[in-house]
This record gives structure tokens, C-alpha cells and sequence, in this order.
């Protein structure tokens, strides 16, 4: 009996206590509620996933894009040096006074036409004809001085050096004299070319010193226009050569001239050689300082790929064309962006070195929205300017 009642008090107390029983039933109860929120979770995940293929099933499939191609063929393509210029006058200056004097008279105007000789401006040269006379009537004096020796001499009344000092003498004052004459040839101021004349700077009674610009005098019957040209390209270019200038103040009208002469010396800063061409100008329809484009046409004509210039995007990894090939039906066509070699361009045209054949099918119009493989429309309605000498449109 003391036994049992020693293992009845050894027993654990907590062995039926409420606490133990509930425990496996709040375990049970949490795995539960984890279920149920999974469940839920997954569900919106499900309903989410179910809604976003809903809204990319009813969204709008892309159509193909429409462009405007055309069919790439070879052309006679002749080589041209391009660069700008500025005209000169093949003779032209700014006309001076040498020696300072009051103006007498100026029997030119402005804007007029002078023949070489004519005179420009005539200064005051009352003292310098009265100096004239003086040294004139010393010269004479010395002359006759001279004279009167020469005949004592030959009666052997004076000396040989007598002689030679008189000679001396006469030389001077006749040096005198025409150092007098220069100085007043130099005031009366002449046209030293034909030409005509621009705007006089000078009135009567006005005051000159030396080196004061009195009007410019322009030969206008021929004009040089010099350009520069690149170190690897002046090989090209030998004198003779035919020139086209054009300039914007005359834009309808073409003046031909010829290379006349080519610097024998490369600048050191550009790496460019002046090139000058003349160009015949009888109706004084180009000025100097005017700006002008000037092309040269070198070598032989070659047969080049040409494209509009529309069909090229220039881009700092190089140019891109987009080339149209058929697409898996046969019917649809498809772009591929390819890049390609440019060369020189003429009008509205590039020539193309490298990157497409003769024969391919480029896009001309619509390529800013392509990428390769993109489906395409052709259109070509409308077609993007392609002349080679484009002429200006009339508004």
C-alpha cells in the first residue's frame, strides 16, 4: 500500500492539466490559418496573372509600318572637289596719296569709270612749281658756268678741275630739278588701271597725308576666287583645270573659269592648299569679297551606287541604311538595318562605297521607326527628292 501511494505521488502533476491537452490544437489551428493564407495568397497571384494576359490579349497587335523603298542602281558618277571661296578683282586697290598737300580738284565721281592715266585728284602745287623754277634757272646757271670753262680750258687759261667741279655741279642741280618734277607729278594722282571706281573719300580743300585712301578702283572684267583644298586631294588638281563657281547673290546664273594657280606651300595649322581660279566676268555681275561655292571636276566618270539622301541615317557608330527583304509567306517584307560606306554627295544624292549592291530594295522614307525584323508596308506614293542638280523651287 506504501508503495502505490509512493508511485501516485512520483507521477508528473501536470500529466492531465488543461494546458497540456490544448497545445496540440493551437499547433493545429496556426498550420490552418497558414493554409488559408497561402491559399489566398495564391489565389490573387492566380487572379493578378489571369488579369494581366487579359489586358496583353486585348491590347492592339502592331501593324507593320509603311515606308517608301526603291531599288538601288548604279550611275555615272563624276568625282568633284567642293569647297567655298572669296572673289577678288584681278586687279583691284585702294588708291593713295603719296605725299602729303591740300586738295585742288577731284574731276572724278563716285561710282564712275576711269580709263589707266585719267586723273583722280590734283593737290596744290602752287610752291613746288615756284621751287621748280628756282632750281630750273641754278641748273641753267651751272650749265652755262660749265660751258665757259670748257672754252678756258681749250686756251688752257683755267684747269681741268675747274672743269670736272662745274660738270659735278650741273649733274646735281639737275638731279634738284628732277626730284622737284617728281614731287609735283606725285600730287597729281592718276588711274593706274582701268576700272571702276568706288565711293570718293576726299573733297577739295581737304588736307592729305601720305598713305590717305582716296577711292577704291576695281578691274571688275575678271575675278579671282580663291578656296582652300585638302593636303590629299590637291594631287588632283593641276592648272588649267575647269572650275563651276556659283554665288548666292546671282543663284540662277553658272560662271565658268580655270585653276590659274596653286600655292606651292601647305598651311601648317589647316593642312589645306589656296587654289586660285579665274573666272571671266564681262557683265560685273560678281563683286569683290563676295562668297562663292566652287567645284572642280576631276578624273573619269565612275559607276557608284546612289541613294536619296533621305535613305541614310548618320549616326557616331557609322551610317545605316534599312534593306527590305521578303518575309516567311513571300508576300510580306521585312527590314534589316545594315551599314554602309558613304562617298561624296550631288543634290539630293550619296554615293554609297560599301554596304548595298545594285539591285537591293532600301527604304527612302519611315526608317526612324523600324528596327530589324520589323514587318513593312511599301508606299511609294510619295516619293523623297532625288536629283541629282536639283533647281530651286518658286514660292
Amino acid at each position: 500500500m506504501a508503495k502505490q501511494e509512493i508511485r501516485e505521488v512520483n507521477k508528473p502533476l501536470v500529466e492531465n492539466s488543461p494546458v497540456q491537452k490544448r497545445k496540440p490544437s493551437t499547433w493545429k489551428r496556426m498550420l490552418l490559418m497558414l493554409l488559408i493564407l497561402l491559399v489566398l495568397i495564391a489565389g490573387i497571384a492566380f487572379g493578378f496573372y489571369r488579369h494581366i494576359q487579359t489586358l496583353i490579349a486585348s491590347a492592339p497587335k502592331p501593324t507593320p509600318a509603311t515606308v517608301s523603298s526603291i531599288v538601288a542602281q548604279p550611275s555615272d558618277w563624276q568625282p568633284v572637289i567642293t569647297s567655298v571661296g572669296s572673289l577678288s578683282a584681278v586687279q583691284g586697290v585702294d588708291v593713295a596719296s603719296q605725299v602729303s598737300g591740300t586738295v585742288e580738284s577731284v574731276p572724278v565721281k563716285s561710282g564712275g569709270t576711269v580709263k589707266t592715266g585719267d586723273e583722280l585728284v590734283q593737290l596744290n602745287i602752287e610752291p613746288d612749281k615756284a621751287q621748280l623754277a628756282s632750281l630750273v634757272a641754278a641748273a641753267d646757271l651751272s650749265s652755262k658756268t660749265l660751258k665757259r670753262d670748257q672754252d678756258l680750258l681749250s686756251t688752257r687759261t683755267t684747269s681741268q678741275a675747274v672743269v670736272d667741279a662745274d660738270a659735278a655741279d650741273l649733274k646735281s642741280k639737275n638731279a634738284l630739278v628732277a626730284q622737284a618734277q617728281a614731287l609735283i607729278d606725285q600730287k597729281t594722282i592718276k588711274a593706274p588701271f582701268a576700272g571702276d571706281l568706288g565711293i570718293v573719300q576726299v573733297n577739295v580743300g581737304q588736307y592729305l597725308s601720305p598713305g590717305t585712301v582716296i577711292v577704291t578702283l576695281q578691274d571688275l572684267s575678271a575675278m579671282n576666287a580663291d578656296f582652300l583644298v585638302p593636303q590629299d586631294k590637291v594631287g588632283n588638281l593641276s592648272v588649267g583645270l575647269p572650275v563651276n563657281v556659283s554665288a548666292d547673290a546671282q543663284p540662277d546664273k553658272p560662271f565658268m573659269g580655270k585653276i590659274t594657280a596653286i600655292m606651292p606651300k601647305i598651311d601648317v595649322n589647316t593642312r589645306n592648299v589656296t587654289v586660285r581660279a579665274t573666272i571671266e566676268n564681262p557683265d560685273k555681275l560678281l563683286l569683290p569679297g563676295m562668297f562663292v561655292r566652287v567645284s572642280v571636276d576631276v578624273g573619269k566618270p565612275a559607276q557608284l551606287v546612289t541613294l536619296p539622301l533621305t535613305s541614310v541615317t548618320y549616326n557616331s557608330y557609322g551610317a545605316t541604311v534599312f534593306v527590305l527583304t521578303a518575309g516567311a509567306d513571300g508576300k510580306s517584307k521585312t527590314a534589316k538595318q545594315v551599314f554602309v560606306t558613304t562617298g561624296q554627295t550631288r543634290g539630293d544624292q550619296v554615293a554609297v562605297l560599301k554596304g548595298i549592291d545594285a539591285g537591293q530594295e532600301v527604304v527612302t522614307a519611315g526608317a526612324l521607326k523600324l528596327k530589324t525584323g520589323a514587318d513593312v508596308v511599301v508606299d511609294n506614293t510619295v516619293q523623297p527628292p532625288n536629283d541629282a542638280n536639283p533647281a530651286p523651287q518658286e514660292k
